[in-house]
């Protein structure tokens, strides 16, 4: 479905995917309105052929769908409803039968319940987790998983598939879709911290890193994570793409879901504890690749000349 030039969508955090997601709706000749809290990101946007609003009721009340990209479940509250629920926030003005697309790591229950409350309000609510990074947001080929009713799909399909490569409806209703989401940061945090892990032992060895890294990226031990976390390392780049703080929040979620049910999770646990220890050792807000710095008597190689 190629939208009409009168589409209105609303985006809602321009970090490093949101960014990008905000630029594939405008390629797909959506009319996009944002928000973000730096009001100089929201006018460069602006500036390249969007619109810029300056807060979220104004946002909300033009559009009739709205895709929140923050970092999690308080800053989806604040957008909503307002800061302590004061009312100034999107579903306080966007009108009956509009969608709230929300993009970020939340625990599932939550997601479930903020349905209802939308529901409530005559709002429709898509539970859509994204994952690829900047880079394939910015390209339009990222993977959304994504659970809602049929007729909060009816109305933004369109504005999903302009966004990702890969849309999976994974149900009927919210909550599958962070689920699986939740899932994925399992196996991304816990390979990260067996990437950093195995390249502190390399070194530690004295093995030269820049070929321990072109011998791993060609064998079976080789992961995604490995090959472009470490990557970061090799640099000495720890510019926060996905920061440290970012798993430590994600696995404690992975935890917390799993607590429920009393299933184990060991890998997830040490993984978790590795985050948490670096962010305490003050890399908290360095790439999550930083996590290597945790490892005691290496030293880290200096940036590539």
């Amino acid at each position: 479905m190629t939208p009409s030039v009168s589409s209105k969508v609303g985006l809602i955090g321009l970090g490093a995917m949101g960014s990008g997601m905000a630029a594939s709706l405008r390629r797909a000749g959506f009319e996009v309105y944002v928000f973000d809290v730096r009001r100089e990101v929201a006018e460069k946007f602006s500036k390249e052929g969007g619109y810029a609003c300056s807060s979220v009721a104004e946002l909300g009340a033009l559009c009739d769908v709205v895709v929140s990209v923050v970092v999690n479940a308080a800053q989806t509250e604040d957008v909503l409803f307002g800061p302590r629920g004061d009312g100034t926030g999107c579903a306080d003005t966007m009108r009956a039968g509009s969608v709230f697309v929300m993009c970020s790591t939340v625990d599932p229950n939550w997601s479930v319940a903020l349905e209802a409350r939308l529901e409530k309000l005559g709002l429709l609510y898509v539970d859509a987790p994204i994952s690829g990074g900047a880079a394939k947001a910015a390209s339009g080929e990222m993977t959304m998983m994504t659970a809602a009713k049929p007729d909060a799909y009816a109305k933004c399909e369109a504005i999903l598939d302009a966004m990702a490569g890969k849309v999976y409806k994974l149900g009927d209703h919210a909550g599958a879709g962070s689920k699986v989401k939740i899932i994925n940061q399992l196996l991304a945090g816990v390979h990260i911290a067996a990437a950093a892990e195995a390249m502190a032992l390399g070194l530690r060895e004295g093995v030269n890193p820049e070929a321990l890294y072109e011998v791993i990226t060609h064998s079976a031990g080789n992961s995604w994570m490995f090959e472009n976390r470490m990557a970061h390392v090799l640099a000495a780049d720890y510019t926060p793409l996905s920061a440290v703080d970012i798993f430590v929040k994600d696995l404690g979620l992975v935890l917390d879901l799993a607590r429920a049910s009393k299933f184990p999770l060991p890998l997830s646990s040490t993984a978790h504890q590795m985050f948490m220890q670096a962010s305490t050792a003050g890399f908290a807000k360095e790439d999550d690749s930083a996590v290597i710095k945790i490892f005691p008597g290496i030293e880290l190689p200096h940036a590539k000349k």
